[in-house]
């Protein structure tokens, strides 16, 4: 009898062990799906909103070019958008207020963003004309370089890769052996750069479908510098702060204003109007941040998306995934 009592015992408490490890197991389970929904629900959600800010920004670029003239940093498409509280948007629209209980109880979202001119930078499409090397914008990547002390052994590397990638295709020869064409910046590390030296150089290069000019207006020194043969770093520099006072109209305008009768601008290599832009938005919702970067061409008043590239920059949910 104090046999069966103990086995009585020992087999009560292996069951209840056995239910409380299933009923956390189940718990655990219930936890995770509400929060994978949560999260796939604020990543559309998120989406969603990114999607509007980028129809935002096509018609600041629409309306921009429905004024013409020439695009500079004073422009309203130039303006950062600095982290905003969408909530407090909400309750402005409908009249109201979030105070108290609202406030604390609502689910904080905010969206940041800006727009950058992607023909303020040298253009890695321009190295390669008609499959044969442009000499000078080759000249102008020389001179970018050296003003950032990068290694133009790696830049020789870099257009003969280009000039296989781009060769014709009835060089037999050269497409045998020719890589792939890059898509984005990053893919150049494929084509001879270095890390390295793509993260000192990214800053100031892009890469675009089409050959286009450097827009003075936008450009920062460096990209002055090296697109603008004869040009020195103090005089780049005395340029970006007089167009800081009144932006440059015309190519003839900007050759007045450098004030080097010597220098001659170039209606292939420079402009003061541009046609590509790159549109970053970034929405965080709670203690996830959801950024989105895009690639926007206007012509005229049509404004397209060339590429769109959405990544989470932070998130608690990417473990459970």
């Amino acid at each position: 009898m104090r046999g069966q009592r103990g086995a009585a015992i020992l087999t009560a408490m292996l069951t209840v062990v056995l239910v409380a490890t299933l009923a956390t197991a189940m718990l655990w389970q219930q936890w995770r799906a509400v929060e994978v929904e949560s999260a796939q629900r604020t990543r559309v959600q998120a989406a969603w909103i990114l999607t509007g800010a980028l129809d935002w920004a096509r018609l600041i670029l629409r309306e921009d070019a429905r004024q013409g003239g020439p695009d500079h940093l004073a422009e309203p498409w130039a303006v950062a958008l600095a982290p905003a509280r969408l909530t407090t948007f909400l309750a402005a629209e409908r009249g109201e207020a979030l105070v108290g209980d609202d406030a604390d109880g609502a689910q904080d979202a905010f969206l940041a963003g800006q727009m950058q001119d992607l023909q303020a930078r040298l253009n890695v499409t321009n190295l390669i004309d008609n499959g044969k090397l442009h000499e000078p914008s080759m000249a102008a990547w020389t001179r970018l370089f050296n003003q950032l002390n990068l290694p133009e052994s790696e830049l020789q590397a870099l257009t003969q890769q280009l000039l296989l990638a781009y060769a014709p295709a009835s060089d037999q020869r050269a497409a045998l052996g020719a890589p792939l064409r890059p898509q984005a910046v990053p893919d150049l590390v494929w084509l001879g750069l270095s890390p390295a030296t793509l993260q000192v150089l990214q800053p100031f290069v892009t890469l675009l479908p089409a050959r286009t000019p450097v827009n003075l207006n936008t450009a920062t020194p460096e990209v002055l510098m090296a697109c603008i043969a004869g040009l020195d770093m103090a005089q780049a520099r005395s340029l970006e702060t007089a167009r800081g006072t009144r932006h440059l109209g015309t190519l003839p305008d900007a050759e007045k204003r450098l004030g080097n009768a010597e220098i001659k601008l170039n209606a292939g290599l420079h402009a003061v109007a541009s046609r590509f832009f790159s549109v970053t938005g970034q929405l965080r919702v709670g203690q996830a941040t959801l950024q989105e970067t895009s690639v926007l061409q206007r012509d005229g008043m049509d404004v397209k998306i060339l590429s769109r590239t959405r990544e989470v920059v932070q998130s608690r949910w990417s473990l459970l995934q």
